[in-house]
């Protein structure tokens, strides 16, 4: 199936946002999801299956300042 992630069209298997961010070495923890034009609670991405078609956002937080 075909996804779009950050404006990129991804081919991928049957999976959960949580299985996709790990397959792209992508921490949980240090990202923000947007599936769909909605914000996805990071306590959903593990029994949130992506489909065919879906487009997900994903945002990195960056530390840093003085």
């Amino acid at each position: 199936m075909e996804i779009i992630v950050n404006g990129e069209k991804t081919a991928i298997d049957a999976m959960s946002v949580l299985s996709f961010l790990q397959k792209i070495e992508i921490d949980p923890k240090r990202v923000a999801v947007e599936l769909n034009l909605d914000i996805l609670p990071k306590a959903d991405y593990g029994t949130t299956m992506l489909k065919d078609g879906d487009q997900m956002e994903i945002v990195h937080f960056v530390g840093g300042g003085c």
